[in-house]
């Protein structure tokens, strides 16, 4: 699986990095929030990071064609978007082996299994995220790169390869789908504590 680079190998890696001076640095500093996004996307801890890792190689393969000056934040946030659609795609092509009493087992597991996932829910109040997490999909990822990764309506819908117009109609609905459930479960929960 892994080769031992030869000599011919090792003199195309240098001169490469020498063409683009820290944009290796610059975006490994995105990190964090891209695997927050791709956390948010597959939910599940192992395709996040294959999702991630496979953004870095893409970003990385075809650093030539990354435009200096430009948002390379919003354009590694594409390549994962695009990266996870594709996947998603394909995996419909898949047939689907299914395991009941393994999964009857996995749903008793802590869901905030990983650091990555306490902090994000332990900085979220426990009805918050799951009033997100219960958003359709669509509506989730343009509320998380809104409100949580700060994307402007223009990069997102270029992420998403959506207009603008269905993104900001997108985060709307969505943060009212999040207000009506966080209200609703405000509500319950001071309705049990006057009945009390």
């Amino acid at each position: 699986m892994f080769r031992r680079r030869s000599a011919s190998d090792s003199a195309v890696v240098p001169a490469a990095r020498a063409a683009r001076p820290g944009f290796e640095a610059e975006a490994l500093g995105y990190l964090d929030g891209l695997y927050g996004t791709a956390l948010r996307l597959t939910r599940q801890e192992a395709d996040a990071q294959d999702l991630v890792q496979d953004t870095y190689v893409k970003a990385f393969r075809n650093a030539k064609q990354f435009k200096p000056g430009t948002n390379l934040k919003a354009w590694l946030f594409t390549i994962l978007h695009n990266t996870f659609r594709n996947r998603r795609r394909d995996s419909g092509r898949d047939p689907v082996d299914v395991d009941s009493e393994r999964v009857e087992i996995s749903a008793q597991a802590d869901p905030a299994a990983t650091p990555e996932e306490q902090l994000v829910r332990a900085a979220m109040e426990p009805d918050l995220q799951a009033a997100l997490d219960g958003l359709p999909e669509a509506f989730r990822q343009a509320v998380w790169l809104r409100d949580v990764e700060e994307f402007p309506y223009a990069e997102i819908a270029e992420m998403l390869g959506i207009p603008v117009g269905t993104v900001m109609s997108r985060i709307s609905r969505g943060r009212r789908m999040l207000y009506e459930s966080l209200t609703v479960k405000n509500l319950e929960s001071t309705g049990r504590k006057v009945s009390s």
